[in-house]
């Protein structure tokens, strides 16, 4: 098992997620994707302006000293969001789960929190269960990812609910 760390995000992590973002598979995974994955200088500025707001929470999550993605908490329409991406290379290992449950509890506290998930990912909703999220509601929209619409379940991480680790999490229904 890696040791799983988090830490602040500094410049020579920015092309790290960049080709995180280049991989086919996961882009339709994500689906809510940049029109344009391939353009780094997009994607730089987009991470110049997130890591300068403040009402944006960033983690680069490390696996065993090594940059494996990123982890953050944002808001939207009043409610604070998380999102993470983990490098397709590292998927399988129990990385993405302890690293949002590390996040949720040491960097984003606020209750209750959101994410969301497109219907078809099944491991983004077995990572959002572990890590105590349940299913709210469904939403749709357009996805650059997939070039179409899809549809998208909202989960929601109430006060009183604590993560919970292992393979014998419930899984998202």
């Amino acid at each position: 098992m890696s040791d799983i760390t988090l830490r602040e995000v500094v410049d020579d992590d920015i092309p790290v997620f960049h080709a995180h973002q280049l991989d086919p598979v996961a882009i339709h995974m994500a689906a809510f994707t940049s029109p344009d994955p391939t353009d780094l200088g997009a994607f730089a500025q987009r991470w110049a302006r997130h890591l300068a707001d403040p009402d944006i929470a960033t983690r680069t999550v490390l696996a065993d000293g090594v940059v494996v993605g990123h982890v953050a908490s944002y808001v939207d329409s009043g409610h604070t969001e998380v999102t993470y991406w983990i490098g397709s290379d590292h998927w399988g290992r129990g990385i993405a789960t302890r690293a949002l449950q590390e996040f949720i509890v040491q960097v984003t506290t606020t209750r209750p929190l959101y994410a969301r998930a497109v219907k078809d990912n099944a491991g983004s909703l077995r990572v959002l269960s572990r890590c105590g999220f349940r299913i709210q509601g469904e939403d749709r929209g357009f996805a650059h990812g997939r070039g179409a619409e899809v549809e998208e379940y909202v989960l929601v991480l109430e006060a009183e609910t604590t993560p919970t680790a292992g393979p014998d999490a419930p899984a998202a229904t």
